[in-house]
């Protein structure tokens, strides 16, 4: 595919800002990392040859009688008796980290939470759950909820921008009082509120996020649609008869593009942390899951575990400043002053 001049432009300052350019890398490494989990830490064997078959354990759960055992529950693979019966007929491969989320050590050389060791290289949190595990899959949650609610907040903003700065008058002047009684409730508390009174879950906080992050990219995208709609090409159209959805589609909507694009990092970022702090003050995901803010919170009150402080405070700061990084990044290479360096 052949990129456009004005493409090539952006792209050669998005690489000439080398702290944003490597971030991205850092931070497409850690997705990738973390999206594929299961296969780097888990409690389950990924692959298992047994008796001239092959399975996968990661895909789907096995009760421990299909390996000749006595239990008709899941097998639990970690238990010396089902290694035992495996080794029988066959092998297993664990993954790198052979410890899922919600896996208990109860091999631990000191009372959790205990520190690094060859077996848990982070140490052990409150529960003797391994550190690193916990950290990578609530790296995960984290970042995929910050960019599934960027997504749909970038949708459901950009249309209601777009529609106060093309139509303007009445339309935009209601709108906009909605949005500033809107924007004036106080959300962490009624983020805190209905999380007490509903069980919180995944999807559930992501809704109720929803209904105010779409507001951060309104005012952006309005202002450049009343910016454009005056403009030469968008008033022919109109002489032609073009319809208003196409005007605002393919007339439009591409210039106010360059500007939310700018902002998307943020969004990200903020998304993050407003999940982060939910789960701090125990009003996020659900108890037992892997989040950061739940690290946070068994690194506050277990302030002598240094590796915990040191692995909450680390991750965090770590993902936050990569998305600034980049988003510093786009703002260059979308910003019409900067001259590409020679």
């Amino acid at each position: 595919m052949t990129l456009t001049p004005l493409m090539q432009r952006r792209l050669s300052l998005f690489k000439a800002n080398k702290r944003g350019y490597v971030s991205l890398f850092i931070f497409a490494f850690i997705f990738v990392v973390t999206t594929c989990a299961e296969f780097i830490a888990n409690d389950k064997p990924l692959i298992v040859y047994f008796d001239g078959g092959v399975y996968s354990p990661v895909f789907k759960a096995y009760p421990e009688t299909f390996w000749g055992g006595t239990f008709e529950t899941e097998a639990d693979y970690r238990d010396p008796v089902v290694q035992d019966l495996i080794k029988q007929k066959g092998w297993y491969v664990f993954p790198p980290i052979p410890y899922s989320y919600n896996t208990v050590n109860y091999n631990l050389d000191a009372p959790a939470p205990s520190r690094p060791t060859a077996d848990n290289w982070l140490g052990t949190d409150d529960q003797g759950r391994d550190l690193l595990t916990r950290l990578i899959y609530g790296t995960r949650i984290s970042i995929w909820f910050g960019l599934i609610l960027t997504v749909f907040a970038m949708l459901i903003g950009i249309t209601i921008g777009g529609i106060q700065g093309y139509f303007g008058g009445k339309v935009d002047l209601y709108v906009q009082r909605f949005i500033e009684i809107w924007a004036g409730l106080p959300i962490l508390y009624l983020l805190m509120i209905l999380s007490s009174m509903v069980q919180p879950s995944f999807w559930w906080l992501l809704g109720i996020m929803l209904l105010f992050g779409w507001m951060n990219l309104v005012a952006v995208v309005r202002a450049e649609f009343f910016r454009t709609r005056s403009l030469d090409y968008v008033r022919a159209a109109e002489s032609l008869g073009v319809s208003t959805f196409n005007i605002m589609r393919r007339h439009i909507l591409p210039n106010a593009m360059v500007a939310t694009i700018t902002y998307l990092p943020f969004i990200i970022n903020a998304s993050i942390t407003t999940l982060t702090s939910l789960d701090f003050l125990g009003f996020g995901l659900p108890p037992g899951s892997p989040s950061l803010g739940e690290l946070i919170t068994q690194a506050k009150n277990n302030v002598h575990a240094t590796w915990l402080v040191m692995a909450g405070f680390t991750s965090l700061a770590v993902i936050l400043s990569l998305l600034v990084f980049i988003g510093e990044a786009v703002r260059d290479a979308f910003d019409p002053r900067k001259a590409v360096a020679k």
